[in-house]
């Protein structure tokens, strides 16, 4: 990667992720789009996250809430199945929901840099703190896949391109802020829960983009830290 161009491109993940569950259920892929009738293994888990009644078994209308869970965030196969893929996301949905407006209480975010922007990889959290005062967030974030990791570490803001569009992959990359050899803030227009996540860049929804763009600038610091579920 030359140029400053160059180094700002890691393009945004693409939804890859299919698990072999069609083969477990005996669905082909002409079929997968349809509802099966086999309770997962976390059907009753599943089940209480979607407020369906807790019975453990499959019914035509908890497949149809688990299918329509499944298409908005991406998840494949969206067979309405109960299976890790899906509970993982609802299970980080939980971990993040019960961080509150507290996402630094165990510290690990340095607060003696002034302002910076926290990336939680084990929760897929980040947020913009001064000191100890949290200025915004903390908002669920998309982060590099198993083998495109975003990198953990001390890193600054290098580079700041409103309307990037990645010369690899050819995709844009709206609001992108590069803080670590082509890893960068930006927004996509897909889940955020989207599995299994982005090329390293830190995926963001265009609200918070648009807010970590004008609270951002030119060496602010960035702090990653964790590991990304998966990877």
């Amino acid at each position: 990667m030359g140029d400053i161009r160059r180094r700002g491109v890691v393009a945004l993940g693409v939804t890859a992720l299919v698990a072999p569950l069609t083969l477990v259920l005996g669905a082909s892929p002409a079929q997968a789009a349809s509802c099966t009738t086999s309770a997962g293994p976390y059907q009753k888990k599943v089940e209480k996250f979607l407020g369906r009644p807790v019975d453990g078994k499959q019914s035509a209308a908890d497949c149809k809430a688990i299918q329509a869970f499944q298409n908005k965030h991406g998840i494949r196969p969206n067979i309405g199945y109960a299976g890790p893929v899906t509970w993982g996301v609802m299970d980080l949905m939980n971990k993040q929901r019960a961080v509150g407006k507290n996402p630094n209480k165990a510290g690990k975010c340095p607060t003696n840099k002034g302002r910076i922007a926290c990336v939680n990889l084990t929760l897929q959290l980040s947020w913009i703190q001064d000191g100890k005062k949290l200025v915004y967030g903390p908002v669920a974030v998309r982060t590099g896949r198993n083998g495109y990791e975003t990198r953990t570490g001390l890193k600054k803001v290098y580079w700041r391109n409103k309307n990037h569009v990645s010369t690899i992959y050819d995709v844009p990359m709206p609001y992108s802020q590069f803080f670590d050899g082509g890893q960068a803030f930006h927004s996509v227009g897909v889940s955020m829960w989207n599995p299994p996540g982005s090329h390293g860049c830190v995926n963001m929804t265009k609200t918070a983009a648009k807010k970590y763009w004008s609270l951002l600038k030119k060496g602010d610091d960035v702090y990653v830290y964790g590991r990304k579920p998966g990877t």
